[in-house]
């Protein structure tokens, strides 16, 4: 009651602070970086990693393009090779011309030098840049590449989809956060009871979103798919706590007359249960944290931070917003679209043992179609993008007409001799797949001593301590073959070199794939044992637990099986941050009704009039709940480009439907068949005698 009256006597002072905070918030907003690099998350002791920095420490060389010029004769390629080369942070061009120069005759080339940069009339130019794939300058020198050489340059690569991703997703970021309050407000105007309330919630969750995007500038950076879906995630499972301020208010406006002292009672009401419901999707959140891919964190302490302050404004600035709006809302009041439940409550229960046999039908298809979908995302993030992006068409054509898909990058100590490296190269370009391989030994053969190589072409290969071979394969990223052949190289390299390495965007992938295999289960195992353990101290019991955890992990399952038989296959990361973030933010729905059912009984009613009370109270907040999450997420999950975000909205949006189903279905069977053993198992639950009932 303390905290209520403290926030009513102080609502000026609260709304005054409340806006002065936006300033700093926008600031640290425009101010923190992003990261649109998925294998920049993956651990820093991976030796794929490590190769990354060793190119950049003894190469200078972080990055690597291939660039496609179609129809380009020789001068064009020399006039773009030297324009090329001005450009910030490009730190090596290598084209044909480079390695056919004056110092050394064509006809002692290898051929098959020649076939490497030439296919019909197309050409190929690579580039290295001293920047890493991800980093601000390798980006904006992507950018001016394709100033300079025009729309006849393709530009391929891991940096180039990097900067198409960026450019793509600063386009739609705005109207993501757009479509979902537009969405949202529609939904909320037609089941709440008034209004304009949906835009008085929206006001006080959006300043909350804008704290918490400021607040993410002390962490350095977060990766696109946390901007993205921060703001939306956020504005959807922090709706619930604004529903229930304005339904506690609304409640105790009929109890007094003044709205102060009904706004004081409100905030201490709703503090109580908000705190209870925010815990479990704060739970969920902080579990992705546990994963050794540390999207999962970046992820985790954003979304987490997020709900935190979602309940810190829905206690301070919405109870002071409301305040100063009580007339207009007041004059704003009409019927809810949700219908008096008593009478539905009442079948539903009846029926209960049907609801009971369909929760037993469902839960094996259900399982093992969630399990089917875990084991074939797919890893490859240019999947996740628009065909038409211009890295996905310098890709297909790089494909297409070089034979190429993946490119390798082995790092061996420099003092290892030519014969044996030699001897290396000739293995690694007979392994199934490899196009080719690029080394110094290779371009120069037997008959040229090296110091005629110009020191242009020689700095490519070799350093003081690494001399670097180039492979390229035919296998795209993350399948089994790519998986089956990276454990070819590295056993061919670990033979010569024990400390050899393999470098590049597949490799990386490879330790993605083998990583978050792992991190999955992981995160499960934690997420469920951190909400069964909240929801044990909650309710006080030992057997509800395991009931409510059980209804909202079929639909988890039924969530997640629904891709497996539609023939769908989704990002990697999907399956991974819903079965945590739906647990978490629908478990609320179980909690709530769970808490009116043992309320019931500790009143002394019998079990079937306890669960038809609890349910009918139940279904207008659950149904509200669930479609503000549907409504926040749907509208994304239809207009994004991006499958990586899309999907998620998409598993976010349904899962928030299928979660509302099982719970209003089959929870309130599992209080009918299992209320003798949910009595002896809880503390608090003997119902009173019928004489003292209300």
């Amino acid at each position: 009651m303390k905290l209520g009256n403290a926030v009513v006597k102080s609502r000026v002072v609260i709304l005054i602070i409340s806006l002065a905070l936006l300033v700093p918030s926008v600031i640290g907003m425009l101010t923190t970086r992003v990261n649109y690099d998925m294998l920049n998350y993956l651990p820093s002791d991976l030796d794929t990693v490590k190769g990354q920095e060793y190119m950049l420490e003894d190469f200078g060389k972080g990055a690597f393009s291939f660039l496609i010029f179609e129809g380009a004769d020789d001068k064009t390629m020399k006039e773009s090779a030297q324009k090329i080369k001005k450009i910030d942070h490009v730190a090596t061009v290598l084209c044909y011309s480079d390695i056919a120069g004056a110092s050394i005759p064509k006809e002692l080339l290898p051929d098959n030098i020649y076939d490497v940069f030439n296919s019909g009339e197309d050409t190929l130019m690579a580039v290295f840049f001293d920047s890493s794939s991800s980093s601000d300058e390798t980006m904006e020198a992507i950018t001016q590449i394709r100033s300079i050489a025009g729309e006849s340059c393709l530009v391929s690569g891991i940096s180039a989809m990097i900067t198409d991703l960026r450019d793509l997703c600063e386009r739609e970021e705005t109207l993501y956060v757009a479509i979902a309050v537009v969405l949202a407000v529609v939904a909320m105007m037609l089941f709440m009871d008034n209004f304009i309330i949906p835009f008085v919630f929206l006001a006080s969750i959006g300043m909350a979103i804008l704290y918490n995007l400021g607040s993410n500038f002390f962490l350095g950076e977060i990766s696109y798919i946390t901007k993205a879906l921060s703001a939306v995630l956020q504005l959807a499972v922090t709706m619930d706590y604004s529903i229930f301020l304005w339904h506690s208010y609304r409640e105790q406006r009929e109890r007094y007359d003044d709205n102060k002292q009904a706004m004081a009672n409100a905030v201490s009401e709703t503090v109580t249960s908000v705190l209870g419901s925010s815990v479990t999707t704060i739970a969920g959140f902080i579990a992705l944290c546990f994963m050794t891919f540390t999207l999962g964190r970046d992820l985790g302490i954003v979304m987490a931070k997020g709900v935190l302050l979602g309940v810190i404004g829905c206690v301070t600035i919405l109870p002071s917003m409301i305040l100063a709006l009580d007339k207009p809302l007041n004059k704003t009041m009409h019927r809810p679209l949700i219908p008096p439940t008593k009478k539905l409550a009442g079948v539903m229960v009846k029926l209960f043992p049907v609801f009971l046999i369909l929760f037993g039908a469902l839960a094996v298809p259900a399982f093992y179609g969630y399990n089917q979908t875990n084991n074939e995302v797919y890893y490859d993030i240019s999947r996740s993008l628009p065909r038409d992006m211009a890295n996905v068409v310098a890709n297909t054509k790089l494909k297409e007409e070089f034979g190429m898909t993946n490119t390798h990058m082995v790092l061996v100590d420099s003092k290892l001799s030519d014969r044996d490296v030699r001897s290396m190269t000739d293995e690694l370009k007979n392994t199934d797949g490899i196009k080719f391989a690029l080394s110094l030994e290779s371009v120069i053969g037997p008959m040229i001593p090296e110091e005629m190589v110009p020191e242009s072409v020689s700095k490519v290969f070799k350093s003081d301590r690494w001399e670097m071979i180039i492979l390229s394969s035919e296998y795209a990223t993350a399948t089994p073959e790519m998986g089956r052949q990276v454990e070819q190289l590295n056993q061919i390299i670990k033979r010569y070199d024990k400390n050899g390495l393999l470098v590049g965007e597949a490799a990386c992938t490879n330790d993605l794939v083998n990583i978050t295999s792992v991190d999955f289960a992981t995160v499960n195992v934690i997420s469920v044992a951190a909400i069964f353990i909240i929801i044990l101290l909650v309710e006080k019991s030992i057997s509800l637990p395991i009931i409510l955890v059980a209804v909202i992990e079929l639909a988890i399952f039924i969530n997640l099986s629904i891709p497996f038989f539609t023939g769908n296959s989704l990002p990697f990361i999907a399956p991974i941050c819903i079965s945590t973030i739906q647990l978490g933010a629908t478990v609320d729905y179980a909690i709530l009704m769970t808490t009116r059912y043992k309320r019931e009984r500790f009143l002394g009613h019998d079990k079937r009039e306890a669960v038809i009370t609890a349910l009918s109270a139940s279904i207008p907040s659950i149904v509200v709940s669930a479609m503000g999450l549907f409504a926040a997420t749907v509208g994304v999950a239809v207009y994004s480009d991006v499958d990586m975000i899309g999907s998620l909205c998409k598993l976010l949006a349904r899962g928030a439907i299928i979660s509302m189903f099982s719970v209003i279905l089959f929870l309130p069977a599992m209080f009918m068949l299992f209320d003798k053993v949910i009595g002896v198992t809880t503390l608090g639950f003997r119902p009173k005698s019928k004489e003292v009932r209300p």
